[in-house]
């Protein structure tokens, strides 16, 4: 109750009241009502001979090798289209059956919708359909897993134990430094401390990280066992190869692109970890219109003044279907984040889609960046400034395009499932 009376207090600074109440009044449709709905209980009782059939046609098929239950509240149909759909994607791909958690927040799943061969929605706060979901799944020989984001704050440690003892292989995606900041609490939540320690003392948890001081930090307290390094990726295809010659821009970023300079960009969270300063610096240069599309996280980007800048222009989120089309026109992508423990341990998704792109890149000085030849780093602001001349000049370097298709094509999601597949596999097939 703590982290949602902070989580609470942080919505309405972020949203106002009224943004706040209409906020909460959806969380509360989408977590609990179906939960208390008795209708929806009475017809999942009446149709339950409908519903197993339709399961067990699912499980039925000899088109997978393991199960994943994907236990998460990041739903499917969301703004930014990020790492559990592409990795559970690449996981349907590759011989696995995976149903994957959904949110009434974002996706109209009742109960479950097939979204493609081997990936199922599943409405898991449908705790009728849910419980005859579990009870055909356990009924079958074959490895299966529970599968759960460390930032994830709504499952307690005592379920994913319960998991355990029927039977569930357990894996435990540690993608980001854990910090209130990224729950919007005031505190870590106890759900999400928990799950982490329980991780950490348990040898039998899989446990991939996306970074490597989050590997560094499971070696010091846990050794290498079933540890698997699998960073964020790119749908190569969709950055490089789908992108429409004529497709119709937003007015306002058309004019901007009429302005004639050079034009900077960044697409993603804008937050308390975004380096505003170093904006308000290119912006008094002059030089480059700098464009922001994505959404705000919090309240850091009104708080920063930067809507005040001549040169500087937040234009809201694209879908992902269309981003490329937008980054296409940019003439250098970034990623301008402070350093902190939260950046540290970031695997930006972003910077493998500016590869896939062939766009010049430039950061600041964030650890998972350093990794690929194709980054430019800029250790200061002066400096970051600096690169961002020369990133210009390499717009149509041969051998710089060449090498950001390189490193993008190393870092397809694919691969990044891959990687995890390979691992659970070492165990089921000693």
């Amino acid at each position: 109750m703590k982290d949602k009376i902070s989580k609470l207090r942080n919505l309405t600074k972020k949203y106002g009241l009224s943004g706040t109440v209409k906020k909460a009044l959806d969380y509360i449709y989408s977590n609990y009502m179906v939960k208390l709905s008795l209708t929806e209980r009475l017809y999942v009782a009446l149709n339950r001979k409908k519903f197993i059939e339709g399961i067990d046609r699912i499980l039925e098929k000899n088109s997978y090798d393991r199960i994943v239950v994907w236990r998460s509240s990041f739903g499917w149909d969301v703004p930014l289209y990020q790492r559990p759909q592409h990795i559970f994607s690449n996981f349907a791909r590759q011989r696995t059956l995976v149903f994957y958690e959904v949110t009434r927040f974002t996706d109209d799943v009742k109960r479950i919708k097939k979204q493609a061969d081997n990936l199922y929605l599943v409405n898991y706060a449908n705790s009728a359909f849910s419980k005859l979901l579990f009870h055909e799944l356990e009924k079958r020989n074959i490895p299966r897993y529970v599968q759960f984001y460390s930032t994830d704050w709504t499952i307690p440690a005592e379920r994913i134990r319960q998991y355990k003892d029927k039977g569930y292989g357990i894996i435990y995606e540690y993608i980001d430094d854990l910090s209130p900041h990224l729950a919007g609490t005031t505190e870590l939540p106890v759900n999400v401390k928990e799950k982490y320690e329980m991780a950490m003392s348990d040898e039998d948890i899989f446990v991939v990280v996306t970074a490597e001081a989050l590997r560094k930090d499971v070696l010091s307290k846990r050794g290498d066992r079933r540890l698997i390094y699998s960073s964020n990726g790119v749908d190569y295809r969709h950055f490089h190869d789908e992108i429409v010659p004529d497709f119709e821009l937003d007015p306002d970023f058309d004019k901007i692109l009429q302005k004639g300079q050079p034009v900077i960009g960044y697409y993603g969270a804008l937050a308390r970890w975004f380096d505003y300063e170093l904006l308000r610096e290119i912006d008094r240069t002059g030089k480059y219109q700098f464009v922001l599309f994505g959404i705000k996280y919090d309240d850091s980007y009104d708080k920063s003044g930067i809507s005040q800048c001549r040169n500087i222009h937040f234009l809201g989120s694209k879908p992902y279907d269309v981003l490329q089309n937008y980054a296409a026109h940019i003439d250098v992508l970034t990623i301008p984040f402070l350093i902190n423990d939260i950046t540290k341990a970031t695997s930006p998704v972003k910077l493998f889609e500016y590869m896939a792109l062939n766009k010049p890149i430039v950061t600041t000085d964030m650890d998972e960046c350093r990794k690929y030849n194709s980054v430019l780093i800029g250790h200061s602001h002066e400096e970051f400034i600096e690169l961002l001349d020369r990133a210009v000049s390499l717009r149509e370097d041969k051998e710089y395009m060449e090498l950001l298709d390189k490193e993008a094509l190393e870092n397809t999601w694919q691969e990044k499932a891959a990687c995890i597949l390979e691992e659970l596999r070492r165990f089921e097939n000693p």
